[in-house]
């Protein structure tokens, strides 16, 4: 039986596919985008959220760690790279100021997750919602829960960034109803300037999907002001995807100011700098592509 690592499950999701739908965020992602809005997926392994506002200075946690890496200066402050996320302060933290983000599961125990809203399913034309992180970086593990999704019945739907290897991908198409694909920046030295990876090999994969499955893909913008809004970088995509076989729908995800959730996981935020898009920037790009004959969200 196969393991893998989450770190949360959204029940009774309504933007991540059709109808109502659970969402099992997997951790670990390539990528490091600088707008993340789930920093807590980047990494496989476990990370400890500090919410500095509930703690009340009891110093338990200055007590257990067992390498000095909370210091007690007026504040508590935790110093990550003496960290070794052994989680005994989250564990022991009485006002929950000190978290642990992410868990081991197995394909069983979470497919009891799933199951537990079926009747939801069945009634909206829901399923489950795989996102992440990178879900493909779990294969393994991710396909197994995929065939115990089918053999129920279940609609299964993936949200990827679409950076693995062909291998993996045509290891687990069979298994996914619908996917959720990213497309971020097409110029390759943008692309790896604001995600930290090439993104020839995503470009490949979402030509593969579109051509062995041409309606069961939807296409997902982040619209980041200044960095994937520019008129380049919306005709570049426009480009892309009219070269593609049949993809129909766009959905346009505005960006919005995450830096409290990368504080709290002691991670520096490059886009402190960065404004939420205007209703009327997003209509522009909404409007850009209905004209080439998209459907928009």
């Amino acid at each position: 039986m196969q393991h893998g690592t989450i770190f949360d499950i959204k029940q009774f999701a309504v933007h991540d596919g059709p109808g109502i739908r659970t969402t099992v965020f997997l951790k670990g992602c390539t990528l490091s985008c600088q707008w993340c809005h789930n920093p807590e997926g980047i990494s496989p392994s476990l990370d400890l959220f500090f919410n500095s506002y509930l703690c009340m200075k009891c110093n338990t946690c200055f007590n257990l760690c067992p390498n000095e890496a909370i210091i007690d200066d007026s504040k508590i402050t935790i110093l990550r790279e003496l960290c070794d996320k052994c989680m005994l302060c989250a564990n022991d933290c009485p006002t929950e100021a000190l978290q642990k983000s992410g868990r081991s599961i197995n394909s069983t125990e979470l497919m009891e997750e799933i199951l537990k809203s079926t009747i939801y399913y069945d009634f909206s034309e829901g399923g489950v919602t795989f996102s992440g992180g990178e879900p493909l970086l779990q294969s393994s593990f991710l396909k197994e829960v995929l065939e115990k999704c089918k053999k129920e019945g279940i609609h299964t739907t993936l949200d990827t960034s679409g950076y693995s290897s062909l291998k993996i991908l045509k290891s687990v198409i069979d298994y996914i109803d619908l996917f959720l694909f990213d497309l971020k920046l097409i110029n390759e030295r943008l692309h790896k300037e604001f995600t930290g990876v090439p993104n020839k090999q995503i470009i490949e994969n979402l030509r593969f999907i579109t051509q062995t499955r041409s309606n069961d893909v939807i296409i997902r913008i982040p619209i980041i002001p200044g960095i994937t809004s520019t008129d380049q970088n919306i005709e570049d995509i426009l480009t892309l995807l009219s070269s593609l076989n049949m993809v129909k729908e766009v959905n346009l995800l505005p960006f919005h100011n995450v830096s409290e959730k990368y504080d709290r996981l002691g991670m520096e935020y490059k886009l402190d700098h960065v404004r939420a898009p205007s209703d009327e920037e997003m209509a522009k790009v909404k409007e850009r592509f209905e004209e080439k004959g998209f459907k928009v969200k």
